[in-house]
């Protein structure tokens, strides 16, 4: 089983999490848990609350909106960051193509978190803010 070492080099890669510290990376680390799924689970579910993100370790998953596939996300890709930021429902289902590891944020322990580091909230909210910037610019020029 991978160590808190290890998660910390996961998330460090990870680009929502690009601009955080060390002493933030681990927190985020430590307010996380690993999980194994199997091919074929389903992670999330469209339409469904949700209240944690997932940080893909180790496998491919697919994603799908209203039953048309979006994308493959692999290691180093987040979902459920939306519900994990607003508690909304899911807007995409994600199932395992492989067995996979992923590690979990539940949106109590990512307040928590916040609460700690309140610097690291305007972090992600700046990257979040250069992601929907990223794909207006893709659909609208």
């Amino acid at each position: 089983m991978p160590t808190r070492k290890q998660h910390l080099e996961h998330l460090r890669n990870v680009p929502l999490f690009a601009g955080l510290s060390k002493k933030e990376l681990e927190k985020l680390a430590r307010a996380s848990d690993e999980v194994k799924m199997t091919a074929g689970s389903l992670v999330v579910d469209q339409g469904q609350t949700g209240r944690e993100a997932f940080v893909l370790l180790d496998g491919t998953v697919t994603v799908k909106r209203n039953g048309r596939k979006v994308t493959t996300l692999g290691p180093g890709d987040v979902l459920g960051e939306m519900s994990l930021l607003d508690h909304g429902p899911r807007t995409a289902t994600v199932v395992c193509d492989t067995d996979c590891t992923m590690l979990v944020l539940e949106q109590r322990h990512f307040i928590g978190v916040l609460d700690d580091l309140p610097g690291l909230g305007v972090k992600l909210l700046a990257t979040m803010a250069g992601r929907i910037r990223d794909l207006d610019r893709k659909y609208y020029g």
